[in-house]
């Protein structure tokens, strides 16, 4: 072996180590979780999240921003900028979602159509994808259904 590959190996070994470290690390599950019993986990759960966008670039204005928040046990709640809704979840792996059973109060607001596009958003949602503290539903043709921001 030359001087100069003398020099590399050290390189080379302490890749090896970083890539083999990297790829030993417990990722997220991806076993689909939610309703069943099992617990969720993972940065979605248990955070509330604000509605920011319907589509790419449509905001709406409602009496009440519409926000949901998933917890552990599957069940989902929060507000659809009208009603109260709660419901069920799914996660799976490569971020698949999926949002069942949901419902909301029927109170009556000048809104109306647009908080059911909130619930259809979240009824459509396929994927998902956390960017910082965004948000974003993508339909299961890949299309961006809407975005969110974490709350408080």
């Amino acid at each position: 072996m030359t001087m100069k590959g003398w020099r590399l190996l050290p390189l080379l070994a302490s890749t090896v180590l970083l890539l083999s470290a990297c790829s030993s690390a417990p990722g997220p599950s991806t076993s689909p979780q939610g309703p069943s019993g099992s617990s969720l986990s993972g940065a979605i759960v248990d955070q509330r999240w604000n509605l920011l966008l319907l589509g790419t670039d449509e905001r709406l204005s409602m009496p009440e921003t519409p926000f949901f928040q998933i917890s552990r046990d599957g069940s989902v709640s929060g507000h659809d900028g009208c009603n109260r809704l709660t419901g069920k979840v799914t996660l799976g792996e490569n971020q698949r979602i999926e949002f069942s059973e949901l419902a909301t109060t029927r109170m009556a607001c000048p809104q109306m159509d647009d908080a059911k596009r909130v619930t259809d958003m979240m009824e459509t949602a396929y994927r998902y994808l956390i960017d910082h503290d965004r948000l974003v539903f993508f339909g299961p043709d890949s299309r961006v259904l809407g975005g969110w921001r974490e709350g408080n």
